[in-house]
């Protein structure tokens, strides 16, 4: 368990600066006014499942570096990187026109009028970061499978920090450049994520604790057979988190019936689940790298033991976070707005976001640990089964239907959340437990 906290630790630190990129983005823009708050709000609805998707598909490189890794095959991880990259390019394109052309979906969502230019003009500085980060992100995602993860935290926190200074000279307008409001907003993440890939680019090319990759040993074109893999184990990983951050997306953009006031205090709610989440996301992906190791080097029952005690630390570290929130609530809100109705909203919210908190932690602790296992086709099913066949379907009842609005779209949250939860730990018990019997047999043939 401390082991896999010291490796969760940086992740920690990185994942939360990603998404305090997002707090200050919300806070800083939220000065300029509820619209421009609105138009980030619904922009990051868009943008973030489809990041998520791709990261998703991404992932596929920290489990296969973690078991060549623990195998001791280092001659095959520059290759594999390289593919890796060439996929994230691919995967850019598609990403930046949806961006670019994104007013058509917003209008055939009925988004109010005013919000829609705003909203496109956001995307399009955005998407202009959009290669880069998902670059990074096989960069980094190679730094985790070696379970090297300090790096990633520094360079986390500069990304951070140049999107805070992006962002005070792009939104107000200082130092003699044009108050570009939520455009500056999305100029500023693009140039962090440029940051962020130059610094991760230069320390896997320099640093001698990647000196065995070679990652510029040679140049690969492209290969279908060696591409292929990555995408039948990352395809599945992806499209999981995106049933899941696509409901997010899906409520907010129900609730953007209900106007700006609605989508603020719910963007804020919203927000600080997402920021508590990156605690157990983080302990997740540290998982996968280490049961991705323990599996290498045929350490079965070891894997299983490491993903039985990540799982309860990050139940327990969620169940803290339910208590800070729940308690906290109206000073949380206060960071965000003094707007007194969208404070409202959002402290209300808060309530339900602490009820998930730790159905959270259970369930992406397991997800991280199974894909440690390499067994992502039936958690993918398990979250199509939980987010979209039962909790949306709840929210919206209750939310519309019943007229409860944001609140009971948020029920449908918590309903979702705990059956993935419940459903995926079971999966990792017996998926766990079969590996364990499957490596007894072939000793003893």
């Amino acid at each position: 368990m401390s082991v896999s906290l010291r490796l969760a630790g940086p992740l920690m630190v990185a994942q939360v600066s990603y998404m305090a990129m997002g707090f200050f983005d919300t806070v800083m823009v939220g000065n300029v006014g509820p619209l421009e708050l609105a138009a980030v709000a619904i922009g990051t609805s868009l943008w973030h499942p489809l990041y998520l998707l791709i990261l998703g598909v991404l992932m596929a490189t920290s489990t296969s570096i973690a078991h060549l890794c623990g195998a001791g095959r280092w001659s095959d991880m520059g290759g594999l990187v390289r593919q890796a990259l060439w996929l994230s390019i691919l995967l850019s394109l598609p990403a930046v026109l949806l961006l670019r052309d994104a007013i058509r979906l917003l209008q055939w969502l009925s988004v109010d009028p005013p919000i829609v230019p705003v909203t496109q003009d956001y995307l399009d500085a955005l998407s202009w970061g959009v290669p880069a980060v998902f670059a990074y992100i096989v960069l980094r995602f190679l730094s985790e499978g070696l379970t090297y993860t300090q790096p990633i935290m520094v360079i986390g926190v500069v990304g951070l920090l140049v999107n805070i200074a992006g962002n005070y000279l792009l939104i107000y307008g200082h130092w003699g450049l044009p108050a570009l409001g939520a455009t500056g907003c999305g100029l500023a993440t693009a140039l962090s994520m440029w940051v962020m890939l130059i610094c991760m680019g230069v320390l896997v090319v320099f640093h001698k604790r990647y000196r065995p990759v070679a990652l510029l040993r040679r140049w690969d074109w492209p290969r279908w057979r060696e591409l292929r893999p990555l995408l039948m184990l990352g395809l599945p990983i992806g499209l999981s988190i995106f049933a899941e951050a696509s409901i997010f997306a899906a409520v907010a953009l129900v609730l953007g019936f209900l106007g700006a006031t609605v989508v603020a205090g719910h963007q804020i709610a919203l927000n600080v689940a997402a920021m508590s989440f990156m605690l157990p996301l983080s302990l997740a992906m540290a998982l996968t790298a280490r049961i991705g190791q323990a599996l290498g080097r045929g350490s079965q029952e070891t894997a299983r033991f490491i993903g039985l005690t990540g799982i309860a630390l990050a139940g327990l570290i969620m169940a803290i976070m339910a208590t800070l929130i729940s308690t906290s609530a109206r000073l949380i809100v206060a960071l965000y707005t003094d707007d007194l109705q969208v404070a409202d909203i959002a402290a209300h919210l808060l309530l339900f976001a602490a009820l998930f908190q730790i159905s959270d932690g259970f369930q992406v602790a397991a997800s991280g640990s199974l894909r440690g296992f390499k067994d992502t086709r039936i958690p993918f099913c398990i979250t199509v089964l939980a987010y979209w066949v039962i909790g949306f379907p709840v929210g919206y009842f209750l939310g519309i239907g019943a007229a409860w609005g944001a609140a009971g779209m948020w029920v449908g949250l918590i309903a979702g959340l705990s059956v993935a939860a419940v459903l995926l730990n079971t999966r990792f018990w017996f998926v766990s437990k079969s590996a364990i019997y499957r490596y007894d047999d072939i000793n003893r043939t």
